[in-house]
């Protein structure tokens, strides 16, 4: 693991409600200026980064005078409302200290649920990233409801390493790590430095939640390393007042639990299409692009695509057949099915000219597609 974030690219690091807002007493300007320092340093090595933050309910407790956490969803949500504001203007600031650019992005379970959507936030992220932005992301608290909410960050902060294909999830919160036991109850616990994400003995492990301002404990964590190895990407759970914690795990060092996910990165993002998605329709592409995408592992542009079977939309399924019938891959098409009869057979340089919009050069592109 130490090698791994050595050479993590692509990291997702999240925090909790208790370190943004120094429990409860409203956003800590002096934790968040230090983790944006760190994330500078890092990204001036080239990495990518993307900050999960809780804080915004907390710090909206505070300035509407709620001492405790309201119970009724109308009021949980005007307290993110008026707390999101402070907590993307703090990070907004910080990072504008040290010449990077932040960006706001509130998302909510069905972003991610629907295949389009999905899309569209994925494509965002990953379009900030190569412009050197930094995605702030938090639940979209102001909007959800039981049904769609993820109902803590550390959920958030796993799709979100699925989203964007994170090499490496990283925990901040007000604890060293996972115990075999609760520390406060048993001096004794034993510290658990590393293990296996989705080992089932660790969510035995992990307890409640752990603090009054937030709502994740230890098992939303573990949880969340589970989910988070689900497509590649191994998760640290540390304390985030830890000196210069964000540069020193990158560099290697051990600190807190790491939960190691037990597939390659790649591998597990194609497992996931295949046992995941259900087809919806079919391109058949001349012979030159089934070779691009047998030998080279390219992506699938309009230009190889010679017909469009079905009707699917944008974030669907599709097979990708070559010309005598055999299917050759699957992946999430970038264009419905009236769209990609549109611009088959054309460059990506005249999609604009056949749609008046772009959403991809890409009919599929090569990290959605699975060879059969």
């Amino acid at each position: 693991m130490a090698e791994a974030l050595r050479q993590a690219r692509r990291i997702v690091v999240k925090v909790g409600s208790s370190l943004v807002t120094d429990e409860g007493r409203g956003i800590d300007a002096a934790a968040i200026g230090n983790w944006c320092r760190q994330l500078a340093t890092l990204a001036a090595q080239g990495r990518e980064l993307v900050m999960v933050s809780s804080g915004a309910v907390a710090e909206g407790m505070k300035r509407l005078g709620m001492r405790r956490r309201p119970k009724q969803l109308h009021e949980l949500q005007a307290a993110a409302a008026v707390g999101q504001m402070g907590l993307a203007q703090m990070y907004e600031t910080r990072l504008r200290e040290h010449g990077l650019t932040s960006a706001q992005v509130l998302l909510t379970h069905a972003d991610l649920a629907d295949r389009e959507r999905y899309l569209n936030a994925r494509s965002t992220l990953l379009t900030l990233l190569e412009r050197q932005v930094i995605p702030v992301i938090n639940e979209n608290d102001t909007v959800v409801n039981d049904e769609i909410k993820f109902g803590d960050n550390d959920t958030l902060g796993a799709l979100v390493a699925n989203l964007v294909e994170a090499d490496a999830l990283i925990i901040l919160t007000d604890q060293r790590g996972l115990y075999a036991a609760d520390p406060r109850k048993d001096p004794a616990a034993r510290f658990i430095d590393e293990a296996a994400a989705g080992d089932p003995t660790l969510e035995q492990m992990a307890g409640g939640a752990g603090s009054t301002i937030g709502r994740g404990g230890m098992i939303t964590k573990v949880l969340a390393a589970k989910r988070a190895a689900g497509s590649g990407a191994s998760t640290v759970i540390a304390w985030g007042r830890e000196p210069d914690v964000l540069l020193r795990l990158a560099a290697g060092e051990s600190i807190g639990t790491v939960l190691l996910a037990g597939t390659p990165k790649l591998a597990a993002r194609k497992q996931w299409m295949v046992d995941h998605l259900q087809l919806r329709g079919a391109v058949v592409v001349d012979d030159g692009a089934a070779a691009k995408l047998r030998g080279a592992g390219k992506s699938l542009l309009p230009i190889g695509v010679v017909e469009v079977q079905g009707e699917f939309s944008r974030g669907d399924v599709i097979a990708v057949r070559t010309l005598v019938g055999v299917e050759l891959a699957r992946g999430l098409a970038n264009y419905s099915s009236a769209e990609s009869r549109l611009i088959a057979r054309r460059p990506s340089s005249q999609i604009e000219a056949a749609l008046g919009y772009v959403n991809e050069p890409e009919l599929i592109h090569r990290t959605n597609l699975v060879l059969a």
